[in-house]
């Protein structure tokens, strides 16, 4: 049973989060034979200001 964990940053609508879990799940089950039932996907949605890249917070960028 894959566990797939995503982190990205907060601001999609929920829409969008149907269809993405649907393509990973989709992905998943082609790539690894899996059941659809058995493919768990967690998405935490993350601020910018909780998010550094290069030593430089998201909130920071320019």
């Amino acid at each position: 049973m894959p566990t797939i964990n995503v982190q990205m940053f907060e601001g999609r609508t929920l829409e969008q989060k149907r269809a993405f879990v649907k393509a990973i799940t989709e992905a998943a089950c082609t790539t690894l034979g899996s059941s659809p039932e058995s493919v768990d996907v967690i998405i935490t949605d993350v601020k910018k200001d909780n998010w550094a890249t290069g030593g430089v917070l998201w909130t920071d960028k320019k």
